[in-house]
C-alpha cells in the first residue's frame, strides 16, 4: 500500500495532531512514513499543511502536484488552495466551516465557505463535505474537528488505515483523560451513512 495524503487548515484546528496520529497508526502497521509540515504561521491563524507519504518506495516527504490520494481539508479555502495536489479520482474530505485566514482578513475581501465548497463541488469528483457545526455539537466539544475529519476520511475509504489503527494511535498519543471524547469524535462519521 502507498498513500499520499495532504492535510490542510489554519492554525489551531489540530491539523498537526491529525497528521501525527495518521503517522503513528501507519508506523504501528509497519508502513514507512515520510512527512513534511508547514506550521510557522500556526499561532497567527495562518495556513498549516502537512504532506504525508505512507508505504514503500517513498524517497521524499513532499507530494508532487497531481499525486495526492486524499486531501483532508480542515478549512474549505485551504482545501481549494491545495487542490492542485489531488490526483485524478482522488478523494477530498473537507469541513464546511470557514475560518478566515489572516491573509484574507487583511485584504478586506469577502470570505465565504459556500463559495469555496461550490468550487470544490464543481472540480472534485470524490468529495465528502462534513457539517462541522453539527458534528461538533453532537460530539459535545469544539476542539475535536481533527478527529471528526479523520473519522470521515476512514469512512471514505481513502485513508488506507482502519478504525482500529487510529484508535490505537489515539490511545498511545493522546492523554488518557481525552480518550473518550476523541474516540467519540472519530466514530461520528459512521452515523452519517
Amino acid at each position: 500500500m502507498r498513500k499520499n495524503i495532504v492535510l490542510c487548515g489554519v492554525g489551531g484546528q489540530g491539523t498537526v495532531l491529525a497528521s501525527r496520529l495518521i503517522s503513528a497508526a501507519a508506523m504501528a502497521k509497519g508502513l514507512p512514513v515520510m512527512s513534511a509540515e508547514t506550521i510557522g504561521m500556526a499561532q497567527r491563524g495562518g495556513s498549516v499543511f502537512s504532506h504525508l507519504r505512507l508505504g514503500d518506495n517513498v524517497y521524499s516527504p513532499m507530494i508532487a502536484r497531481g499525486e495526492a490520494d486524499l486531501i483532508l481539508g480542515f478549512e474549505p479555502g485551504e482545501a481549494v488552495r491545495m487542490l492542485p495536489y489531488l490526483k485524478p479520482g482522488g478523494q477530498v474530505v473537507v469541513s464546511n466551516r470557514a475560518v478566515m485566514p489572516v491573509t484574507a482578513s487583511l485584504s478586506g475581501a469577502a470570505y465565504r465557505a459556500e463559495d469555496m465548497l461550490s468550487f470544490l463541488r464543481d472540480h472534485v469528483e470524490r468529495l465528502m463535505v462534513v457539517d462541522a457545526e453539527r458534528a461538533l455539537a453532537e460530539v459535545g466539544s469544539s476542539k475535536v474537528l481533527n478527529l471528526i475529519l479523520l473519522g470521515a476520511a476512514l469512512e471514505s475509504g481513502a485513508l488506507g488505515l482502519t478504525e482500529e489503527d487510529l484508535r490505537n494511535a489515539i490511545l498511545e498519543k493522546i492523554p488518557e483523560k481525552f480518550h473518550a471524547l476523541n474516540l467519540k469524535a472519530l466514530e461520528w462519521a459512521k452515523q452519517e451513512e
